[in-house]
């Protein structure tokens, strides 16, 4: 089986570097070892944001006064909660399918790996090996969930981001280990149907990546949702042999034994990039990464890497981005490299979290000494407050100098819907003052990033 183009994974980078491929003509196949989508579609962004909505719904229900509706009492079904979930999971796998019959892509399933120059051999489920040729070769392997070697996961009672998604049933209590976008999406989830949730974080912050007002806003409000929060706190030992798991943290006053029934490491990801024959066809890594140039080349002719195993932020919408300007550039078109500090990163707890740019310690890092900055609260939104989502704001960095906005910051209802406008205005070099008097719909959430332009510059309306 020859083609012009194999890609061994067929998560969101994987399936759209095929999809764009097909399109440019190339005969492309696809490798998968487990279920087309990747993790994204079957055990990461889909499914989790499925368990939140079903969160949310209950939310909602409890909060119906507030609204002026009665309904009677509600429970959690939480083996309904799991089955819906993977029931969105696989119907958008079995979407993935369908566009792969559609764009005329072949698919093997099997384990994929670097053979020689050009081959690719693949293992299927019963053993049997298959060869694959084509001139060009693509990485898309993704990544799994890290153990450290004082949190090793037993799938049962210590576990990662799978099994959180199908336990059994619904724990009384969970310490997760972890703050970033997994460990705050579950956390928010388990806390919403009752679970007793402490989160651990080795760092001064929450979602340290994100803007240090936005963390400590996010902070007081799980607090706030019951959620027990530990800053600048390292899990030294998990006992899993009993019951309950008796897990060791180390604080600035000392030592604590935190009880729960499950532990849940949210503490970052590792690379796929085992047994591909890496080494044997010496493709270049270093520390757990391919090592690629601007356009995912790695140095091995005809072989590509793109994803969670390369350089940049290990997030769906990168890994497709990067999988186009990689297959683009096979094609022979011109396609510009990517710009990593114009990626939008999302957290969908409630209230929810969305950024993009610089935070302000890193334009100050940056060289940015003039900086113009602009907070607007939702609490002062018309479209917030009928909403009853008065949580939250808008602050958007500019350089005062040559007005470039330098990164937007965003913590409230529905604002990783909204962060795409400051996206496309950073892509398009976009000035704070161009910002201030583009109209926004009133009322609308969205008027509070107009609204922190203004702020930024003096010209706000409504504070």
């Amino acid at each position: 089986m020859n083609y012009d183009l194999i890609v061994i994974g067929s998560g969101p980078g994987g399936y759209v570097a095929a999809i764009r491929a097909s399109q440019l003509g190339l005969k492309t196949a696809i490798v998968e070892r487990e279920s087309l989508g990747g993790i994204c579609l079957n055990w990461g962004c889909i499914p989790t944001k499925a368990l939140i909505k079903s969160a949310e719904v209950f939310e909602y229900i409890n909060h119906a006064a507030e609204y002026g509706i009665t309904v009677g009492e509600s429970q959690v079904d939480f083996e309904a909660m799991v089955k819906r979930s993977r029931g969105v999971a696989d119907g958008m796998s079995k979407g993935v399918q369908f566009l792969m019959r559609k764009n005329k892509i072949d698919v093997v399933m099997g384990t994929g790996k670097l053979k020689s120059k050009g081959v690719v051999t693949v293992t299927n489920a019963n053993g049997e090996l298959q060869d694959l040729t084509a001139k060009h070769i693509i990485l898309a392997t993704g990544g799994r969930s890290r153990e450290l070697p004082n949190l090793k996961q037993d799938g049962a009672k210590v576990i990662g981001y799978r099994q959180a998604m199908v336990l059994p049933k619904k724990p009384a209590s969970m310490i997760i280990v972890g703050s970033g976008a997994i460990g705050i999406e579950f956390a928010y989830v388990y806390n919403a149907i009752g679970t007793k949730v402490t989160v651990v974080e080795f760092l001064d912050n929450i979602v340290p990546l994100e803007d240090e007002e936005v963390s400590k806003q996010l902070a007081r409000t799980l607090k706030k949702q019951g959620i027990n929060i530990m800053t600048s706190s390292n899990v030294e030992s998990v006992d899993s042999s009993g019951d309950i798991c008796k897990v060791q943290v180390k604080t600035a006053n000392g030592v604590e034994t935190l009880e729960a029934e499950i532990v849940l490491s949210a503490v970052g990801i590792s690379t796929n990039i085992e047994n591909l024959g890496l080494e044997e066809n010496g493709v270049q890594t270093d520390r757990g990464k391919v090592v690629v140039d601007d356009y995912y080349r790695t140095n091995v002719e005809g072989v590509y890497a793109i994803g969670d195993i390369v350089k940049g932020q290990a997030l769906a919408h990168v890994a497709s981005a990067e999988g186009i300007i990689c297959v683009e550039k096979i094609a022979g078109q011109n396609p510009h490299p990517l710009d990593y500090n114009n990626i939008p990163g999302c957290t969908y707890c409630s209230p929810e979290v969305a950024s993009v740019g610089y935070t302000e310690k890193a334009a100050i890092a940056a060289g940015y000494t003039d900086l113009k900055i602009g907070k607007f609260p939702f609490s002062a939104s018309g479209k917030a407050s009928a909403a009853g989502a008065k949580d939250g704001f808008v602050k958007l960095i500019f350089d005062g100098k040559y007005g470039e906005f330098l990164g937007a910051h965003m913590i409230g209802h529905n604002v990783t819907e909204m962060i795409a406008e400051c996206v496309a205005a950073r892509k398009l070099e976009a000035t704070g003052h161009e910002i201030i008097k583009t109209v926004h719909p009133h009322p609308t959430m969205s008027e509070a990033i107009m609204e922190a332009a203004a702020a930024a510059y003096g010209e706000v309306i409504h504070l």
